[in-house]
């Protein structure tokens, strides 16, 4: 029976309260001393700065160099100058510029399997018992201790080896016997020769931690890309908010002025008083179309704000005035198989889901390994020396004294359905994603299809829009010369009126609809940041990174 050092009243108190601590009277769970104040252990005082934080900031080659000024004046941007505030200051950009640099750690949990490993146990045992002597029946007293220390390094190989080398001690003191004292030291090798064989198995998880890395650096590519065309296109139709608002107002002053006339008209008995009622209602449109239209203006200048985020605080309250033309000279677009062949290099979700495929058939080669037996090859080889004394054993190291082992380990499922179901799985997730890449290799050529289509509609628009107002204006004129000779009647002026406004802004809609349409185009290309001189520096990251591990 083994006592150690307690005495049988210690044992007894500790097999009591042991006793009395499990006995689910007494949810350890909800004792004070237990309760940890998570309040203080995760209390931020400040973020520490990471080193790699600004790997992924977007750059602009030949950026223009701007003060933005002070608080309380407005914004003056244009559009290039609008497109670098987003890049550098939006809020949502720089939580998705760390994704990259956290899978990047995977990479290093991955390879981190293969580090040697130091490890190191001392143990120190006493025991108290009582034997009876065989030749004369007689019971005695044994006390014996024991002193046990080992120390060693054992690493895994991407071959599917596993080496340990180790140094024990062993010394054990009884009043029945000599002192015992033993060094060994060890070396042992295990090696896989089936399931788990060869650096083809065991470095896949590695590769699909890095594919995992470029994968999201591709995200933050497409991102990055989205950020780049929303805070264009909410510029441009920031733009069209404040033309439309000043093509109200002067629609409104136009109808003010002709209800005016129409009424003085009346005071003097030139006209009826029926013709008032239609000036008097295309005053009040436009007075609503006016209040929509410095709503709308509102609307877009808050979203664009929140996207370019120009300070820490109040950046909502400020007031933006663009500074850049929407006019461009509108060409027909050629080359669109020229353009296709781009989308198929560019486009950053196109190559994350190649990425993806090539993970799902990484997987496979793990799955298929899998359905092998597990047959280890162990050898274990050990010298040992013995003495009364720590240091005379390691002395007798060199004595005619070892130990020696070698065999085969096996084993195997009988069926092994388990295996057999993930590689199955394995093999259709693979073919899964092919087909998705398939799939969005289609959706991409629509993609940039549909985005040609559109900019040919609107640069169509505008020479169209153009026709169309001008028309209008000489219909709006004609109108009015034959009101001011009776010929007409007010209702009719206040048509022609609300057709040249509609067509005054279509106009100008044209022209934002074609700069909006190009926008869409490049990000159906996936060469928006390319045209607009952006780069991420993930290749600076990616050498600095391998570079360093």
């Amino acid at each position: 029976m083994i006592r150690g050092s307690f005495s049988a009243n210690c044992m007894l108190w500790f097999l009591s309260f042991f006793c009395w601590l499990t006995s689910g009277c007494t949810p350890v769970d909800h004792w004070e001393v237990f309760q940890p104040d998570y309040d203080a252990l995760i209390r931020e005082e400040a973020l520490e700065p990471l080193e790699s934080a600004g790997a992924f900031q977007p750059e602009m080659t030949g950026k223009p160099e701007f003060e933005l000024p002070p608080p309380g004046k407005p914004l003056k941007l244009s559009i290039e100058e609008t497109t670098i505030l987003a890049l550098r200051n939006n809020r949502e950009l720089r939580v998705q510029q760390l994704s990259p640099i956290i899978a990047g750690t995977f990479e290093l949990i991955e390879r981190g399997v293969f580090d040697p490993e130091l490890f190191a146990e001392y143990r120190y045992a006493e025991e108290t018992a009582s034997e009876i002597s065989r030749a004369t029946g007689e019971q005695f007293a044994v006390e014996s201790s024991q002193t046990l220390a080992e120390a060693g390094i054992r690493q895994d190989l991407p071959s599917g080896t596993t080496l340990e080398a180790s140094l024990d001690h062993d010394r054990i003191q009884s009043n029945r016997s000599p002192d015992q004292t033993s060094a060994r030291v060890g070396l042992s090798i295990t090696q896989s020769l089936l399931e788990g064989f060869g650096p083809a198995v065991n470095l896949v998880s590695v590769r699909q931690a890095e594919l995992d890395t470029l994968a999201s650096i591709y995200e933050l590519r497409g991102f990055t890309e989205v950020l780049l065309a929303q805070t264009e296109i909410a510029y441009w139709n920031y733009v069209l908010a404040l033309q439309e608002i000043s093509i109200f107002e002067s629609s409104l002053d136009i109808a003010r002025q002709q209800r005016n006339e129409v009424e003085q008209q009346i005071e003097v008995g030139l006209l009826p008083e029926t013709q008032a009622a239609a000036t008097r209602a295309e005053v009040a449109r436009r007075e609503q179309d006016l209040i929509d239209a410095r709503s709308l203006l509102e609307e877009r200048r808050l979203r664009l704000l929140r996207l370019i985020s120009p300070g820490e605080t109040g950046q909502l309250d400020r007031r933006f005035q663009p500074e850049s033309d929407p006019r461009i000279v509108a060409e027909p677009l050629e080359n669109q198989a020229e353009r296709l062949a781009l989308a198929e290099r560019s486009r950053p979700d196109l190559a994350e889901a190649h990425l993806r495929r090539r993970q799902g058939r990484l997987e496979t080669i793990v799955t298929r390994n899998g359905l092998l037996p597990k047959l280890d090859l162990f050898i274990d080889l050990g010298k040992t020396g013995f003495a009364e004394s720590f240091s005379d054993s390691f002395r007798n190291l060199d004595e005619d004294s070892y130990d020696f082992s070698t065999g085969l380990r096996l084993s195997h499922f009988l069926g092994n359905r388990a295996d057999e179901a993930r590689h199955e799985a394995a093999r259709a997730t693979h073919r899964q994603a092919a087909e998705a890449v398939d799939n969005l290799r289609q959706i991409v050529r629509l993609d940039v299809r549909l985005a040609v289509n559109e900019v040919e509609r609107a640069r169509q628009q505008i020479t169209a829009s153009k026709a169309t107002r001008r028309f209008a204006e000489q219909t709006a004129r004609a109108e009015k010369e034959r009101f001011d000779v009776g010929a007409s009647t007010a209702l009719l002026v206040a048509q022609a009126q609300r057709d040249l406004l509609a067509a005054r802004i279509e106009e100008v809609r044209a022209i934002v609809n074609y700069r909006i349409a190009l926008v869409d185009l490049y990000l159906s290309e996936g060469s928006l940041l390319q045209r607009r001189g952006v780069s991420l520096g993930e290749a600076n990251y990616a050498s600095r990174k391998y570079k360093k591990y």
